[in-house]
């Protein structure tokens, strides 16, 4: 910048300054020039009648159904499930469940046996990390698993199984010794 651009810079922006604050010189409490006609406006709105409400919408009435098919099977009966029915092997529902029935039957593992001859005990350990003892009528699994054998190096077992038609189905399974 030269000299003479200096004050020429300083006069154009002490100038917009002034303007600037001139603008602003209006106070919060002063009354504007407009006021008396805009209080005047506001009371003619308030004055003129509300403005008629639309009618509510007529309720639509529905036609009633009676329901008459109380003699045919209820489709959501579970008449094909009913234990009476059909012959073949059922899980005993008033039997009470043991712990081990609380683990599905590939979490557990057979870590060994305990006795000998025709009094062998198997040792399963199950996921909740505590070992168990298993003998011969004893259920494993979430199954139905009743255990029919237990031998030194297996557990052999019976799951119940549904066969998708409302009956069940009689799968064996066994627990193999886990050797580590």
């Amino acid at each position: 910048m030269t000299a003479t651009t200096g004050p020429l810079v300083r006069g154009v922006a002490l100038a917009a300054c002034v303007l600037a604050l001139a603008a602003c010189g209006r106070g919060v409490n002063s009354t504007p020039r407009d006021a008396p006609n805009l209080e005047v406006w506001v009371e003619e709105v308030r004055q003129r009648p509300a403005p008629a409400l639309d009618p509510l919408p007529v309720m639509q009435q529905f036609e009633t159904f009676e329901y008459s098919a109380q003699g045919i099977r209820d489709p959501f009966s579970n008449a094909f499930t009913d234990d009476s029915s059909g012959s073949g092997p059922r899980p005993d529902s008033n039997r009470r469940k043991e712990i081990t029935e609380q683990f599905p039957l590939d979490s557990m593992s057979m870590v060994g046996t305990i006795g000998t001859g025709g009094r062998i005990v198997g040792l399963v350990l199950a996921p909740d990390k505590v070992t168990y003892r298993i003998s011969p009528g004893n259920y494993l699994g979430q199954n139905d698993g009743r255990v029919t054998s237990v031998a030194d190096n297996r557990i052999e077992l019976v799951e119940l199984v549904p066969d998708g038609a409302g009956g069940w189905l009689e799968r064996p399974a066994s627990l193999a010794l886990n050797e580590q």
